[in-house]
């Protein structure tokens, strides 16, 4: 096996850029068990299209074709590096750098990036939505957010907005962020904001897709380089975390023609590489893993030690009051500063709205067995929920024990005298796992709130904190339980995703 990587390493540096080839031979020289193939530092596998084309549930499925918890993220631990690389950490993941209109600003990862505990989600920017905010809207979010409230952190992608199509394709939302940034540069610096933006994910992500891809974005955003450049999921197949209803491992997914065929997955060696000349050629800060699990973190994380480039600084997935599986599968502990030392961006901390409220008194139009208010709903849908796409896509956060949660949760706040929204983000805030809380926002109110919640000075009480923690241990997973699985389903969920 080691002869083999330093075969195909030799191979490789005939073609490789000069960081490349330096990587590449490190690779040859420490090699001796690895199996992992780099012939593709140039070539680098199938364009996006051509992945895309291959359909997008393959991809993702696999399938063929506080008190003690804020205590505890308040020790600083001395971050580990790995003997034999050159990365050194600045400093602990999660700890406090500074504090602007009263927003704290936590490390992401060893970096020197510092983020906003609230960041703008903007997937839905300038989409076909039914409420999607406009251009107008969301350059008022950004002036509100980033001139005046001490946030700094806009978390974006290749394929934002969603959806897309006619008069907004994808990478519309990257390119609404970039005119911002040039019409507001006599009130902004560059180095005011942090700007993550994701690579497509699946078979798309290969070492030529990464660099052309990388400078897309750059181009759409009309900026010289990305503060976080993350995948958008998994390069190879893993169960899917945050569509459907299935966390289970399934090893013929992983024998699919999909993942198998044409070399294979790109080797996580091919990954760190291909990062660390981005970082070199100045083009991103850093980078990052979304929709991931703790082996995809802690097999980055190492590789890049043992390759001597930068491990990722952040890994970025579904969290909230109804789905806390990342402090409990392995991530946080992975994730911790005395062990791979990644920070973690949280989205739909409000649970696809359901966190919100606004579901509670008429049930969303999926569920409401009023079918006449059912189609009111529709007609005039009042979130996502209220839609026949995205309102069967996000059923996971509508299951009898996610609604049964959510309504001993809704208990908690108003004998606490706030929000349901404002418990959601103010005990996501305490969570010694979580760098930055990643919201979207459909109007000015919305993000005001969420401002409120992250520049609040008194935490959550204990007894607050302790009362959630009681909800919880009813149902550890809400968003993974299904009372209504069929005798007929086989295996496979509402989406088509492989259950269990």
């Amino acid at each position: 096996a080691s002869l083999l990587v330093v075969a195909l390493a030799a191979i490789s540096v005939s073609t490789a850029s000069a960081f490349q080839t330096n990587q590449l031979q490190t690779v040859a020289h420490r090699a001796r068990s690895s199996t992992s193939s780099l012939a593709n530092a140039k070539d680098g596998g199938p364009s996006r299209r051509t992945v895309l084309g291959a359909g997008l549930f393959g991809g993702m499925f696999g399938s063929g074709g506080g008190g003690a918890n804020a205590a505890a993220a308040a020790a600083v631990p001395t971050p580990p590096s790995s003997p034999g690389s050159s990365y050194k950490p600045k400093g602990p993941t999660n700890e406090v750098v500074k504090v602007v209109n009263g927003m704290k600003r936590r490390r992401l990862g060893g970096s020197d990036i510092v983020v906003s505990e609230l960041g703008l989600g903007t997937q839905r920017w300038v989409s076909l939505d039914h409420n999607a905010p406009d251009e107008q809207l969301c350059f008022d979010f950004m002036d509100e957010a980033i001139l005046k409230s001490g946030v700094n952190l806009l978390d974006t992608a290749e394929q934002y907005p969603i959806p897309s199509g006619g008069g907004c394709p994808e990478g519309s939302t990257e390119e609404c962020i970039g005119k911002w940034l040039r019409e507001r540069r006599g009130s902004v610096k560059r180095e005011d904001v942090v700007i993550a933006t994701k690579i497509t994910g699946g078979r798309n992500v290969n070492p030529r897709n990464i660099k052309k891809d990388c400078e897309g974005s750059l181009r759409r955003l009309g900026t010289e380089y990305i503060d976080v450049y993350q995948l958008h999921w998994p390069q190879r197949y893993s169960p899917q975390s945050n569509w459907g209803q299935s966390l289970r491992y399934q090893i013929e997914n992983d024998a699919s023609p999909y993942w198998r065929n044409g070399g294979g997955p790109t080797s996580f060696e091919d990954l760190c590489v291909s990062m660390e000349g981005l970082i070199q050629e100045g083009k991103i800060k850093g980078w990052g893993l979304c929709n991931d699990n703790a082996y995809g973190l802690t097999a980055c994380t190492r590789t890049a030690k043992f390759l001597g480039t930068t491990p990722p600084v952040n890994l970025q997935g579904d969290f909230s009051l109804i789905d806390r599986k990342s402090e409990e599968n392995g991530v946080a502990e992975a994730a911790s500063p005395y062990n791979e030392n990644v920070g973690f961006m949280a989205y739909n901390a409000l649970a696809g709205g359901m966190l919100s409220g606004k579901y509670r008194d008429v049930p969303s139009a999926m569920d409401d067995p009023d079918r006449q208010r059912a189609s009111k709903s529709l007609e005039k849908p009042r979130g996502r929920m209220d839609t026949r796409g995205w309102g069967g896509t996000l059923y996971r956060y509508r299951t009898d024990a996610a609604r049964a949660a959510i309504e001993e949760y809704a208990e908690i706040a108003k004998r606490n005298n706030m929000s349901l929204a404002e418990l959601s983000l103010r005990w996501c805030r305490q969570r010694s796992l979580i760098t930055t809380t990643l919201v979207g926002h459909t109007s000015m109110d919305q993000l005001k709130e969420s401002i409120k919640c992250f520049t609040t000075k008194e935490p959550l009480s204990e007894q607050i904190m302790w009362d959630i923690d009681v909800v919880h241990m009813k149902n550890r997973l809400p968003l993974f339980s299904n009372a209504r699985v069929g005798k007929d389903w086989y295996g496979e969920g509402i989406i088509g995703e492989p259950i269990p």
